[in-house]
């Protein structure tokens, strides 16, 4: 902010509704200490009439401040940003000839791109920390000074900062440009920043990657540095410790250790399952089967190559072009190999006349999609090219839209309740600026996802334009046992691909009416289910869901044959159960299968043999006694039941009981 000449009286608003007054202008720093010695040791920026500016900006108007400190959300960005800046300070002096890019904060820390002829290694990593932290040792003051263009162009031209004049050339309406001196090393940015390096002590550098300038993958490739800060230490312990455990959960490590599945050059971005992770993947499947099943939903299935004029109808071909597979015909005809579902599904439901009394037609698919990821995006299941989505498409009519919304958000919730996810935030996304449709059909949508939420008392947040290009959206995020967020499933209502489409049902009047279209999943990609269930429950997935449910162990090669019978008796009466008869001490096989994860580790011993029984333990270490073998199996099938069996079995039993039939009579006691 620019001074002023003559001296003014001005008033300055704390967020208390307190007020100081200043016979001239001050900076924010100033009205800090006037405040108190405390607050102005901890101040890093002001917000000014909500303008958020340095502590070193001078106020010259009557206005309404808030300080800043470490405490606030906007200090902890200012942090981040500063310590960003940092890094370009630290690699400037170990490696002079790399050119800066541009720094950003992330949701946990903060990254710098940066050109350089050689890659950095993690050596390289941890000499550019070990600067930083020389230079934060310093206690140098951040200075900042705003610069004509011609002035700042000339700065950077002489530094030789290629990357910095093109992004001044970016801004052709810039007169002025803010200039961050840290000693020798100088950086170009918005800010604010802190006044002194003593507030950026706590950080750590974490990782480092590639990126391409301008985040196109056409353009040239840099390096990314990442790094992570925090207000205090214990704040960083606990990132840190966080950073540990997730790095023990990794889905990528565990499916390894687990014989889950594997990745290879020969399907870059596609999953070669193993027996053991294809169990967990159909199980899954087979779950959300008896769901829909039980919620009213019929299964379908579309091809997976289609004529390309599918995709440029219902608007995905503009969006999604650079992220499809296509190929063509001998007779040049263009197809594409689906990267999702929608128009296989509208075509499924165009095939014949629907009434009205039809409807609502719930049709899901266990649909294969393909989607062009670059390379650097991929992530082992988390981030692939190919993958399955429980996908679901519900037609209805406009008067059966609010209940169709409330029936997939309680089914959504209560899912994610049975697999370990009590946490669960929803995001209402809303109209972007590239959409099909007018504003009175968005309203319509967009009000009837807010009255479903209201109606059942949901909280919720808006996240503006965040909404897909056909109709607005819900967004269901997981939060999993060490308090990261997982974006999984997303409702959306869509009244725009019928219109392209000209789907239609038929009226109580005989009129032909366009149907308000659903689109829907749960799961969203089994593969990044699955990927986030392994690392949620840190490879111990639920008994009912675990590859293998069951080991027996034999003591000794005598109790081999004994051991194979009960797991025989186990297979028969529908569990996953296998044997270890390899000729260790029974301590070296129970270690093993603990770190196998199996739920259920049973020994057969000369007690066990002669009694007809076996010995039970869990995976936690927990005896759980000998049992007779009758008794095991039916213990065992208890707990290794899949979740929604118990609800069928509860509805089961009222229906029975409403209609006089024993219930005892139906129950064949299957997971």
């Amino acid at each position: 902010m620019a001074s002023i000449a003559s001296a003014q009286k001005l008033t300055i608003t704390l967020p208390d509704g307190s007020q100081r007054n200043f016979n001239e202008p001050v900076t924010v720093a100033e009205v800090a200490a006037a405040i108190g010695a405390e607050l102005a040791k901890n101040t890093l920026a002001g917000k000014v009439d909500g303008q958020l500016v340095d502590a070193c900006d001078l106020i010259d108007r009557d206005a309404t401040v808030q300080i800043i400190t470490p405490k606030d959300d906007e200090g902890l960005a200012t942090i981040r940003h500063s310590c960003a800046h940092l890094v370009g300070h630290a690699v400037k002096q170990l490696y002079p000839s790399a050119k800066m890019v541009i720094g950003s904060v992330t949701e946990e820390g903060f990254y710098y791109d940066i050109a350089c002829e050689r890659p950095f290694t993690p050596d390289d990593l941890s000499a550019i920390e070990a600067r930083m932290r020389e230079l934060i040792a310093k206690d140098y003051g951040v200075i900042k000074r705003f610069l004509p263009r011609y002035e700042v162009i000339r700065t950077f031209s002489a530094r030789g900062e290629d990357y910095k004049l093109r992004l001044i050339h970016d801004m052709p309406d810039e007169v002025q440009m803010g200039l961050y001196f840290h000693e020798e090393y100088v950086d170009m940015c918005h800010g604010p920043h802190v006044p002194n390096t003593r507030f950026l002590k706590h950080f750590k550098l974490t990782k480092l990657s590639g990126a391409y300038w301008r985040g196109d993958a056409k353009n040239e490739q840099l390096q990314r540095i990442y790094g992570t800060a925090w207000a205090d230490k214990k704040q960083l312990d606990a990132y840190t410790k966080g950073i540990e455990e997730a790095e023990k959960r990794d889905h990528r490590k565990l499916g390894r250790e687990l014989d889950l599945f594997h990745f290879q050059e020969d399907a870059p971005g596609a999953v070669f399952w193993h027996t053991r992770g294809w169990v967990v993947f159909q199980q899954l499947i087979a779950y959300m089967r008896r769901r829909q099943d039980q919620a009213g939903y019929v299964e379908v299935n579309s091809p997976d190559v289609m004529d390309r004029s599918l995709w440029e109808i219902s608007g995905h071909w503009q969006s999604y072009r650079d992220h499809m597979f296509t190929t063509k015909t001998e007779d040049g005809r263009a197809l594409a190999i689906k990267p999702m579902n929608c128009p296989g599904s509208v075509l499924l439901y165009r095939h014949g006349i629907k009434s009205y009394r039809d409807l609502p037609i719930r049709m899901g698919e266990f649909g294969k999609v393909h989607r062009y990821e670059p390379s650097g995006a991929l992530h082992g299941l988390l981030r692939v090219r190919h993958f399955t989505q429980d996908d679901a498409h519900i037609y209805c009519t406009p008067q059966q839209m609010d209940a169709e919304c409330r029936d997939v958000v309680a089914l959504v919730l209560d899912i994610y309740r049975q697999f370990g996810f009590d946490d669960v935030r929803i995001k209402l996304s809303t109209r972007p600026d590239n959409r099909m449709g007018t504003d009175a059909t968005w309203d319509l949508l967009e009000g009837a996802l807010v009255q479903a939420l209201q109606r059942m008392s949901l909280d919720y947040r808006i996240s503006p334009g965040e909404g897909a290009f056909y109709g607005p959206k819900l967004e269901f995020v997981l939060r999993d046992a060490i308090g990261r967020d997982w974006q999984c499933g997303t409702l959306q209502v869509d009244m725009n691909l019928p219109e392209r489409f000209g789907i239609d049902y038929v009226d109580e009047d005989g009129q032909r009416k366009r149907p308000v279209m659903l689109h829907r999943a749960l799961f969203g990609s089994l593969e990044r289910f699955i990927g986030i269930l392994i690392e949620h429950h840190a490879g111990k997935l639920p008994a009912w869901l675990a590859p293998v449910q069951v080991v027996v162990l034999a003591i000794s090669k005598d109790h081999a044959s004994y051991a194979h019978d009960v797991a025989k008796l186990l297979c028969g009466a529908g569990l996953r159960a296998e044997t270890d008869v390899r000729n260790e001490k029974i301590g070296y096989k129970i270690r093993e299968q603990t770190l196998q994860r199996v739920p259920f580790l049973l020994v057969a011993g000369d007690k066990e043999r002669d009694a007809g029984a076996i010995a039970i333990r869990s995976r936690d270490g927990e005896d759980l006694g000998v049992l007779p073998l009758a008794q095991a199996v039916a213990y065992l099938k208890g707990v290794a039941k899949a979740p929604d069996f118990a609800a069928r079995q509860a509805v089961l039993q009222a229906l029975c009981a409403r209609l006089g039939v024993h219930f005892n009579a139906l129950d064949r006691n299957e997971p």
